[in-house]
């Protein structure tokens, strides 16, 4: 699979288009997670998101059943926070498989965390999504957001083999709402969608990413 260590994904241009965030709080189109109980994000801007990204959303969420609805966990993610989460996973995994050369190791980390120079989080490209049901409940996905790979046994992977039948047809549900509104996934995260980054470019064969990473400061008029 093409990883977010990939040495090409740096090289792809950047058209760094100006487009508005929206706050995908204000859309009656989905739910969103307010808790952040299970991001380690502290910031007043993680449901923001381009205006694009919030437009395709809708987009999926009319594809779904009546009676299933998306659930945003996060959207924009400071650089600065990226950063840390980065050197903090890499610092983990240097401790759990210290038989890792620098290569292989810079390649297992970005499974889980965006090398910050290519993540798509504080570009405002990217979400964290998952499905509830007509109660509000999350459904069976497989394994809980956000837990890696080796937390969840590599059921992270969205083509897990290792997950039961329920949560692999909640999972395709998922994949082909998002993917039928131009999202595209990191294979090793089955909630990270993504549209306009680096890695949304080099998936679908754009000639160019669309947007550049944003600092927390300009999205405090939002």
């Amino acid at each position: 699979m093409l990883t977010l260590a990939d040495p090409s994904l740096p090289a792809i241009p950047l058209a760094d288009q100006a487009e508005p965030f929206v706050d995908l709080a204000d859309y009656p189109d989905w739910a969103v997670d307010l808790s952040r109980s299970q991001i380690s994000s502290r910031s007043p801007h993680f449901l923001k998101a381009r205006r694009a990204v919030a437009e395709r959303l809708r987009d999926a969420a009319s594809r779904l059943p009546d009676s299933l609805h998306l659930y945003i966990k996060e959207a924009y993610r400071p650089l600065a926070r990226q950063r840390r989460s980065y050197d903090e996973h890499l610092a983990r995994l240097r401790g759990l498989k210290p038989e890792l050369d620098e290569a292989a190791l810079l390649r297992e980390a970005s499974l889980y965390v965006a090398p910050p120079a290519v993540a798509p989080h504080p570009t405002g490209a990217a979400l964290d999504v998952t499905l509830i049901d007509a109660a509000g409940a999350e459904l069976d996905m497989g394994c809980p957001f956000n837990a890696d790979s080796e937390e969840s046994g590599g059921a992270c992977y969205t083509d897990s083999p290792g997950i039961s039948e329920p949560a692999r047809a909640n999972r395709r549900i998922l994949s082909q709402a998002m993917r039928d509104a131009g999202f595209v996934n990191y294979p090793s995260e089955w909630w990270h969608w993504s549209y306009g980054d680096r890695y949304w470019a080099a998936v679908s064969g754009a000639p160019a990413a669309l947007y550049a990473a944003v600092d927390e400061k300009q999205l405090e008029t939002i």
